[in-house]
C-alpha cells in the first residue's frame, strides 16, 4: 500500500506539479527566499513550538538573524487573546470599544521582534509568515517603542494617532507558507488588457431575507440613520440561533446566517474606484449566487471581491471544508448549495492581482478561522490570483469602505505602486483623517486612529 501512494504521488508531482505544491508544499531556503527578495524587503518567519517561539529574519542581503523566545503556548495565546479583545469586542456603541493595551502589545514586539531588529529594520516592506495564534494578530498593530498616550481628548480616540505602530515602519505581507514565496514571486504579470473587477456581496440566506430585499428595492426599507455614538459593525458571524463563535450551537444550516447588507455598498464602492460597470461587474442579493462565481468567466479580471460570511468546517451541518458562503438554493433556485467550498475553488480558474475577502472574520474558533483562510487563500493562489485581501474581525461600515476603495484608489493613482504599499498607504490615511462625522449634529463622532478600524485587513500572498 505504501508503494502504491508513493508512486500515485510521484505520478501527480510529475502530471500536475502546481496542485503538488499545494498539498505537499516544499520546505524554502534561506538562498531561496533571498534570491526572491527584494531590495529593501525583509522576510520574517515565526514558528510557536510548545515551550520556544524561533525567529528568523532574513534580509535581502546580509546575516540572518535567528531569535528563540521563551514566549510560546499558553503564555503567547493569552497575550494575542488579550489583545484581540480590543481589535474584535462586539461593540454596540463607540463607548463599547475597550482601550487597546500599548504595553502588552509593546510586551509582544520585545519579545518577538525586537531582538532580531538588525535582519529587518533598514527595511521598507516586510514577508512574514506566522504560525498558530499569531495567525489572528496583524503585526503592524505593534508598537516599536514604548508609548504612553495623552489623556483622553475630545475627539475620541485621536490619542492614537501618534502611536509608533510597525505598520508606520514597514508594510506588512502575510504569506501561507515559506515555499509559496517562490511560486508566487514567479508568477507572470496578468494581462493588462483585463477587466478592472467583479464582485459579490450582501447575498441571502433565506426566503424573508428575500422579501426584506424586495421591499428594500421598491423604497419600503427604512435608512439606517447613524447617531451619534452608535456603530455598523458587520462581519459577525451570527445565525437565527446566535453568535456561530459561541460554541454554544450544536447544528445550523445556510439559511440561519443573517444577511450582511452593508457589504452592497462596498462592493459597489470599490466598483467605482476601479472604473467598472456596476450593471456588468457587480452582483448583489439574489445574483451573488455559487453557480453566477462558477459559471462565468473570472480569468478575465484584475480585482476579484466576495464581501460574505467565511465559514469553518462544523460551522454548518455537514461542512467538512473551509467555504464561502453565498447565496442560498432556496432563494436562488439553483441546484448547488450557495457554499463555494476550498474544493471547489481550487477548479476556478483565474488570472487576478487581487482577491477581496471582506467580513470574513479569521479570528473566529480559537484561530480555526485564520486555519479557514489560509486554506481559502492556498486555493485562490492555486486558482490564480497573486494576493488576497482579507478582514480579521468584524469591521466597522465606513471605515472598511475607506480602507478598501482606498487601497485601489493609491493603485490606479499611481501605477508603480506595491500592493503592500497600497495598502499600507490606505491605513496610514484612515488613522490620520478626520474621522466619522455624525450625519445630524455635522460634529466628529471619534477617530479612526483606534487598530479596531485601520488595522482589520490583511494582505496575503505577493505584496508586489
Amino acid at each position: 500500500m505504501t508503494e502504491a501512494r508513493l508512486a500515485l504521488r510521484a505520478e501527480i508531482q510529475r502530471r500536475f506539479p502546481k496542485y503538488s505544491e499545494f498539498v505537499n508544499p516544499k520546505p524554502g531556503s534561506v538562498s531561496m527566499v533571498q534570491r526572491h527578495l527584494r531590495p529593501r524587503e525583509s522576510f520574517i518567519s515565526i514558528y510557536t513550538a510548545e515551550d520556544h517561539t524561533y525567529v528568523w529574519v532574513i534580509p535581502q542581503r546580509g546575516k540572518v538573524q535567528l531569535f528563540v523566545s521563551e514566549l510560546a503556548g499558553k503564555g503567547l495565546d493569552q497575550i494575542v487573546t488579550h489583545l484581540r479583545k480590543a481589535l474584535d469586542p462586539n461593540p454596540q456603541t463607540f463607548g463599547d470599544i475597550p482601550d487597546f493595551d500599548l504595553i502588552q502589545a509593546y510586551a509582544l514586539y520585545e519579545k518577538l521582534l525586537k531582538p532580531v531588529e538588525k535582519g529587518w529594520y533598514e527595511a521598507d516592506d516586510l514577508v512574514v509568515v506566522t504560525h498558530g495564534t499569531l495567525g489572528q494578530l496583524p503585526l503592524g498593530v505593534l508598537p516599536t517603542v514604548p508609548y504612553k498616550r495623552d489623556k483622553k481628548r475630545d475627539e475620541l480616540f485621536s490619542n492614537y494617532r501618534e502611536v509608533p505602530w510597525l505598520i508606520r515602519k514597514a508594510s506588512v505581507t502575510r504569506l501561507p507558507s515559506v515555499s509559496s514565496f517562490a511560486t508566487l514571486r514567479t508568477l507572470h504579470d496578468g494581462d493588462p488588457k483585463r477587466k478592472p473587477f467583479v464582485g459579490f456581496g450582501d447575498p441571502l440566506f433565506n426566503r424573508s431575507q428575500l422579501a426584506q430585499a424586495e421591499r428594500e428595492k421598491s423604497g419600503g426599507a427604512v435608512e439606517l440613520a447613524r447617531r451619534s455614538g452608535n456603530l455598523h459593525i458587520r462581519g459577525i458571524r451570527v445565525t437565527g440561533k446566535g453568535n456561530l463563535d459561541s460554541k454554544k450551537i450544536v447544528s445550523s444550516q445556510l439559511g440561519h446566517l443573517t444577511r450582511l447588507p452593508d457589504t452592497g455598498e462596498e462592493i459597489k464602492s470599490i466598483c467605482r474606484t476601479l472604473g467598472a460597470d456596476p450593471a456588468r461587474d457587480v452582483f448583489l442579493g439574489k445574483r451573488a449566487s455559487e453557480s453566477q462565481v462558477k459559471t462565468m468567466d473570472l480569468s478575465n479580471r484584475r480585482v476579484i471581491g466576495f464581501a460574505t460570511h467565511a465559514l469553518v468546517p462544523g460551522d454548518l451541518d455537514g461542512l467538512h471544508q473551509p467555504a464561502l458562503a453565498l447565496s442560498s438554493p432556496t432563494v436562488t433556485g439553483d441546484k448547488d448549495d450557495g457554499l463555494l467550498t476550498m474544493g471547489e475553488v481550487l477548479r476556478i480558474r483565474l488570472n487576478a492581482d487581487w482577491v477581496v475577502l471582506s467580513a470574513c472574520n479569521t479570528g473566529a474558533a480559537d484561530g480555526a478561522g485564520a486555519e479557514a483562510v489560509s486554506g481559502l487563500g492556498r486555493a485562490f493562489f492555486y486558482a490564480g490570483t497573486r494576493a488576497i485581501l482579507v478582514s480579521m474581525w468584524p469591521v466597522e461600515t465606513t471605515s472598511a469602505r475607506n480602507l478598501t476603495t482606498g487601497v485601489f484608489r493609491y493603485q490606479k493613482k499611481d501605477g508603480s505602486i506595491s500592493r503592500a504599499r497600497a495598502l499600507q498607504k490606505s491605513m496610514l490615511a484612515l488613522m490620520n483623517a478626520p474621522g466619522l462625522k455624525d450625519k445630524a449634529t455635522g460634529k466628529i463622532v471619534a477617530s479612526y486612529a483606534h487598530p479596531i478600524f485601520w488595522a482589520p485587513f490583511i494582505l496575503v500572498g505577493d505584496g508586489r
